[in-house]
């Protein structure tokens, strides 16, 4: 009976006390991590506040109005540069040095004015020699017509006298004989005074070719000579030796010249109208229209090369200025533009949500959701024939997460480029 009783009490010292405390280990884990989650909540709502108060960050782009009831719409944009047909470096005919410069740039001149002198003292020498050596063929032929005049005379009448048998026909002979020679030396002494005659003009070439004169109107854009320079026709003498004395540019001529690729050429076509705007007057717009189509293409740029006419002129428009042109349909007839004219849209600004093509317009700090319909693909560029109109700023690449009514914060393209590299 006594063992069983002392196994019973043992029984009982093994029951679990659970009004005991828990070690102070295990209460210290718990609060620990307790804390941890308060603090991770505290943080999840900073940002999430910091987040819905700045916006999400986008980019925008500008709609463009491509079209309107009276006038063609643009069905492909291209950009170019102003080129001149007639630019000239102006040099001269003979190699020189320099004398006087008459132009400075910016300086309009007219055809056949001076440009600019040469030294002529060679010119010159050259050109008293040969009127000296004219001189002196001019001389011996008056010498000689006078000794062919004896001559004839002497003939003529030795020609009576043998008649009546008073001189020899021997001497009669002779005197025939130098007649003749003289005429002989007369006709090459003639030729002689054409030859140096010739000469002498030559030589009066030479004089003016010390003269440098514009070949035609126009504008000096540079100025590349010097007195004192040596000036030649050639690159004589590596870089000591000047090449030409300036440029002029028929301002006239001016023109537009754009590579267009190669999988929208054939929507170019001769004597379409064209809306030109120079990069330093994005306000202007100049009319013009397809000069040519060049027949080849640049196999590297995969780009054909478009001449295009402007028909405006203003000393605005100078050589080299870039250009953006806009290649527009025909006008059309009043009862075929009745349709409201669409905008130009990136393609980046349009996805898809909910089976539908949509848009977000900025609208102060929140993006708006457009429905919009579209038109035709022109390069990068859609056209919006409803839900859009020229000028509103859409974003650009909207992300998923970006809804109608979103807080957004625009940040320009340049910073963005910048934390991608």
């Amino acid at each position: 009976m006594e063992t069983m009783n002392t196994n019973a009490d043992l029984l009982k010292e093994l029951r679990i006390d659970r009004k005991a405390a828990p070690s102070p280990s295990r209460r210290g884990l718990w609060v620990g991590l307790a804390i941890a989650a308060i603090i991770a909540l505290i943080i999840v709502a900073v940002v999430f506040l910091r987040s819905g108060r700045q916006g999400i960050e986008v980019q925008t782009s500008e709609v463009t109005a491509i079209g309107n009831g009276g006038s063609g719409t643009t069905v492909l944009d291209a950009t170019g540069y102003v080129v001149a047909r007639r630019m000239a470096t102006v040099s001269s005919k003979i190699t020189g040095r320099v004398r006087e410069i008459l132009i400075e740039e910016g300086q309009r001149v007219e055809a056949g004015q001076i440009m600019a002198t040469l030294d002529p003292v060679d010119a010159d020498a050259q050109r008293a020699l040969a009127y000296s050596q004219l001189e002196a063929a001019r001389s011996q032929t008056g010498s000689l017509q006078a000794q062919l005049k004896e001559a004839e005379a002497n003939a003529s009448r030795l020609g009576q006298l043998v008649g009546q048998k008073l001189v020899s026909r021997q001497q009669y002979e002779q005197a025939i004989a130098a007649r003749d020679s003289l005429r002989a030396q007369l006709d090459a002494a003639r030729y002689n005074t054409q030859v140096t005659n010739d000469s002498l003009h030559i030589a009066d070439l030479g004089v003016d070719n010390t003269t440098v004169r514009a070949p035609f109107a126009g504008v000096v854009i540079a100025k590349a000579a010097q007195p004192g320079e040596i000036v030649s026709p050639l690159s004589a003498g590596g870089g000591f030796t000047r090449t030409g004395i300036g440029t002029i540019v028929d301002m006239d001529s001016l023109e537009v010249e754009v590579d267009v690729g190669e999988s929208f050429i054939g929507r170019v076509q001769p004597k379409m109208p064209i809306e030109a705007t120079l990069n330093a007057y994005p306000d202007w717009k100049i009319p013009g229209e397809v000069i040519a189509i060049i027949p080849t293409a640049d196999r590297g740029k995969a780009t054909v090369k478009v001449r295009v006419a402007l028909n405006q002129r203003d000393a605005r428009i100078v050589p080299d200025m870039g250009v953006r042109v806009s290649f527009m349909e025909a006008a059309k007839p009043a009862a075929a533009t009745t349709a409201k004219p669409g905008v130009l849209a990136p393609g980046a600004a349009i996805v898809s949500r909910d089976d539908a093509e949509v848009a977000f317009v900025v609208e102060g700090d929140t993006a708006r959701q457009r429905t919009l319909k579209l038109g035709r693909t022109l390069g990068d560029d859609r056209e919006v024939l409803e839900g859009l109109n020229g000028g509103d700023m859409v974003v650009l690449d909207p992300p998923d997460t970006l809804v109608d009514g979103a807080r957004i914060r625009v940040t320009p393209a340049d910073s963005a480029d910048a934390e991608e590299e």
